[in-house]
């Protein structure tokens, strides 16, 4: 199932200690380098210094309409208690507001939301606002995340509209997908493009 991005900010952290709602969603983490939710950020009057306001997706037991269902607030934790989410969260890395261009430069729009595919909880699909003059007749574009190139701290290039129509097919093979995020911070490795037959 595809969730909306959106849908998702102010949604219920539910705990089996104390059987109701213990928080809610304030912010998605994101992985730049493999497009997957990997923690989320919390509010809730709960929240004090000796209680951290992130909880890691892996503590999540299950997800259901009426929210994510916890243990306990136990699970939540604070930035510095896991390396990897905290090198995560130290990116400040967010998909909405990034540019979109093709790999021949072509400006698509900047990114408005995204999809998550509730069963792995990658980012299944980015939702482009196109620019004013280009709003007219195509006011969003929608793009699979096999159709995604390379991203940074400023944008997503994305194969050419060409490319992606004779892929069509194959939409749902991961092979497709090579993420190449890249930190200004550090030298970038690129990852190589994806073969396609011609």
């Amino acid at each position: 199932m595809l969730i909306n991005s959106a849908r998702l900010i102010n949604f219920p952290i539910l705990s089996l200690h104390v059987g109701s709602e213990i928080a809610r969603i304030s912010e998605i983490i994101i992985d730049p380098n493999s497009l997957k939710l990997i923690a989320f950020r919390l509010e809730s009057p709960l929240i004090r210094d000796e209680v951290g306001d992130i909880l890691p997706l892996n503590s999540v037991r299950e997800f259901s309409r009426h929210g994510f269902i916890i243990d306990s607030i136990d699970e939540f934790i604070s930035e510095d208690e896991v390396i990897s989410i905290k090198k995560i969260i130290d990116l400040r890395f967010a998909l909405p507001g990034l540019k979109v261009i093709t790999k021949k430069k072509s400006k698509l729009g900047k990114v408005s939301s995204f999809t998550l595919n509730t069963s792995t909880w990658e980012v299944q699909q980015i939702i482009v606002q196109r620019p004013v003059m280009k709003s007219f007749l195509d006011p969003e574009l929608t793009i699979s995340r096999q159709s995604i190139i390379e991203v940074d701290d400023y944008r997503i290039i994305v194969k050419d509209e060409h490319e992606t129509t004779k892929e069509k097919s194959t939409a749902d093979a991961p092979a497709d997908f090579i993420p190449s995020f890249i930190n200004p911070f550090r030298k970038p490795d690129f990852a190589p493009e994806a073969k396609t037959d011609e």
